[in-house]
């Protein structure tokens, strides 16, 4: 059952990533002229944050729809599709998805890349646009693409 699980994940990602061609997946008040005054105030990501009691009731939701055994949930995280250190809408359910925690295609290592493309943003070493959509359209992909890049803060 785990397994079957599982392989639901990035299903489920890509299926909620489809909805960013849209935009309701981005934050409107976070474009690459105000970064200097959003994404790249320290704490800024933490601020928009939604509450853990929104975040748990729209994952115990998706485990629903996606008929997931419930005891599993640990293994799970609500993620950000376009992540809130990116602009990413904090509370909108088409930049929300379930993700597995762990391996390879797990939060624990999204969240890496996540950092290091908030830091190239902030550093003007890459534009907003770019990162959301690189970390949207394959965010391993993006991983490989920027993991060494060093980012050289202002």
């Amino acid at each position: 059952m785990r397994t079957v699980a599982l392989l639901w994940a990035p299903l489920l990602f890509l299926a909620a990533a489809a909805a960013y061609a849209d935009q309701s997946a981005l934050n409107p008040v976070v474009r690459q002229e105000t970064i200097d005054k959003t994404i790249c105030v320290p704490g800024y990501a933490t601020g928009v944050r939604p509450a853990t009691s929104y975040t748990n009731g729209i994952k115990q939701m998706y485990f629903q729809r996606a008929q997931l055994n419930p005891r599993l949930a640990q293994a799970y995280e609500l993620d950000h599709i376009i992540p809130l250190a990116l602009g990413g809408h904090p509370r909108n359910l088409d930049n929300l998805a379930l993700q597995v925690r762990e391996g390879e295609n797990g939060a624990k290592r999204k969240d890496r890349i996540e950092e290091k493309l908030q830091c190239l943003v902030c550093s003007g070493q890459v534009t907003l646009a770019t990162a959301q959509r690189d970390i949207l359209e394959d965010w391993q992909a993006a991983y490989h693409r920027y993991a060494k890049v060093e980012c050289r803060r202002r």
